[in-house]
């Protein structure tokens, strides 16, 4: 059974814990897969590595063949080991830059939390601010997991739906962009059930920068999505964001999927829902074979409304 997470209860916990650099650990392990082992200090046999696990100094982490390990350092710098060999934790820590990372911290600390928390009964309860989740009506309805109405602060957007009934591997859908005026600005065909919108592009660019999308059966426009418009964040709006994304951005680069998960936490915190999703999906897709990844993302696309 999946395990989700009240979104008030993790606010709290970071609020009450602050900073994971005053934790009595060196690393915490964020992502796990392989059969891995780590032998603590001063023990005689190894015990098998487990997601959320604390490691300290003297302890050798054994990684199998397969292995990819997402450890967070109590700076909130991230690190991973992919493949076999075994690692001296202490070694580990040697590489990491422990420079000023407190918003790095906040947000690593905020993952950590989501992937920790016991199940909760009030976990679906809650919906973004953002607006109620983009769902089209009828048994041949595009459902697409964004909110119907999102601010985006980043280029990049990731849309996907489900399939509607019916439909085939040979079917195409095309994906149609409007400005407030009702004007077609953009259209894009794909045979995938998601899409990659780049709003840097000048084919997007307009003055307005609101922009309204749905997603359409190629040749039958009755099946459709609802619609979702998306905002696109000026350079003057929401300031304190964009000052504490900055500040994100030059602790923690977006280089590997852990990152993203971090880059993701920071967007979901802030209510750019469209943002997260964005930064979960292309962690996704660097390192598809990660189960930890796929249920952060299942438990974020629930808390938020965006899936069942």
């Amino acid at each position: 059974m999946r395990k989700f997470i009240s979104y008030a209860f993790v606010v709290a916990m970071i609020l009450s814990c602050g900073s994971v650099s005053a934790q009595d650990y060196a690393f915490r392990v964020l992502a796990n897969k392989g059969t891995n082992q780590v032998k603590k200090a001063g023990a005689g046999q190894a015990e098998v590595l487990k997601t959320g696990a604390k490691l300290n100094s003297g302890d050798e982490i054994i990684a199998s063949d397969d292995a990819y390990i997402g450890l967070m350092h109590k700076s909130g710098k991230t690190t991973e080991i992919r493949g076999a060999g075994t690692k001296k934790v202490s070694e580990l820590e040697k590489n990491i830059s422990t420079g000023s990372s407190s918003i790095a911290s906040r947000y690593a600390s905020f993952v950590m939390n989501k992937m920790n928390e016991e199940e909760t009964t009030n976990n679906r309860a809650r919906l973004n601010a953002t607006g109620a989740v983009s769902r089209a009506t009828g048994s041949a309805a595009i459902n697409v997991m964004a909110p119907s109405q999102a601010d985006l602060l980043g280029d990049v957007a990731i849309l996907r739906w489900d399939a509607p009934e019916g439909f085939s591997e040979d079917d195409s859908y095309v994906v149609k962009i409007e400005n407030i005026f009702n004007e077609e600005i953009y259209s894009e065909e794909t045979q995938k059930t998601s899409v990659s919108l780049d709003f840097s592009d000048e084919a997007l660019a307009y003055d307005m920068g609101l922009y309204l999308v749905k997603i359409y059966k190629k040749g039958d426009d009755e099946i459709a999505s609802g619609e979702v418009g998306i905002k696109k964040v000026k350079s003057g709006d929401k300031v304190e964001v964009q000052e504490n994304l900055a500040n994100l951005k030059s602790e923690v680069s977006e280089d590997s999927p852990l990152n993203k998960i971090i880059y993701a936490s920071f967007y979901e915190e802030n209510g750019l829902i469209l943002d997260a999703l964005t930064k979960y999906e292309e962690a996704i897709k660097m390192s598809p074979d990660i189960d930890d990844f796929q249920e952060l993302y299942q438990n974020f696309l629930i808390t938020n409304g965006l899936a069942e």
